[in-house]
């Protein structure tokens, strides 16, 4: 990744500060772009703050490398195309996109609002789907190929119960990658979507638990339906997925594109 560029959303903290801190320890400058401001009511986790931003800008920077910030909401087009503008004329060219922003609002079928539905398709397809289109015209200007990385789910490989909005969006997310694989292709450019299971975030708090577990309460024999980690005793953190991200992002996965790439510890081969 030496002299490369990277383009990272969702990239204040969790697995979006992982991705930028391994791509710029491999010798990547990195855009990072996060909203770093209030999410969705219906989010029942904190929301990432400017500070947060800041943090992951640090870290890039103790690595050697460049960054180019910006707090900007990925359902935006407008404004994050001018911001991935603004970055590529800073760091003079662009390679990689992590399309890494997403949001999730567990709640039983019929609890769902229509406001948190659209929220989550909004930030989780639509903001992808803008990453990509705000990214991509700027790895084909520059003639070398390179690699785009969907993050989705092990929601978006097999059923999850409590999380209908995102596991539409994560399944949709799929399709995303798969399309403009097919594309993008006769610019070298390969599009592969990424799907961690449970990983240790701000997503992942205690708020979100106690929402899960509340809507588990409606329906409890799908809590024992919901398919396992294969290997005992497993804790997945942010760093574990930013390993397949670096691969993903690197020559050495060189032909692999259109894949849709489980690192879940098994849960979706259950």
């Amino acid at each position: 990744m030496t002299n490369k560029v990277a383009l990272i959303t969702g990239a204040a903290r969790g697995q979006g500060r992982a991705h930028a801190a391994r791509l710029s320890a491999e010798g990547a400058d990195v855009i990072l772009i996060d909203v770093a401001g209030p999410l969705p009511p219906g989010v029942p986790y904190d929301s990432a703050t400017p500070d947060d931003l800041a943090e992951t800008a640090k870290l890039v920077s103790a690595n050697g490398r460049r960054a180019v910030t910006a707090a900007v909401d990925t359902r935006d087009h407008e404004a994050l195309c001018a911001a991935v503008d603004d970055g590529v004329a800073e760091l003079g060219r662009l390679d990689v996109i992590v399309a890494n922003a997403g949001i999730c609002v567990p709640s039983a079928w019929d609890q769902v609002s229509a406001q948190d539905f659209q929220d989550t398709i909004d930030v989780n397809v639509v903001g992808t789907w803008n990453t990509v289109m705000a990214g991509a015209k700027h790895i084909i200007a520059g003639g070398r190929g390179g690699s785009i990385i969907l993050i989705g789910s092990a929601a978006g490989l097999t059923m999850e119960p409590f999380m209908i909005a995102y596991t539409a969006s994560k399944h949709a997310v799929v399709g995303l990658a798969r399309s403009f694989a097919a594309e993008l292709g006769k610019h070298k450019i390969r599009v592969n979507s990424l799907h961690p299971g449970s990983v240790v975030t701000p997503m992942g708090s205690v708020e979100l638990v106690e929402a899960m577990t509340s809507a588990a309460e409606t329906n409890p024999i799908l809590r024992h339906g919901i398919a396992k980690q294969l290997f005992p005793d497993t804790v997945m953190m942010p760093e574990d997925v930013a390993d397949a991200v670096a691969w993903l992002a690197s020559d050495q996965s060189k032909y692999v594109t259109a894949a849709a790439i489980p690192v879940d510890v098994g849960v979706t081969g259950t």
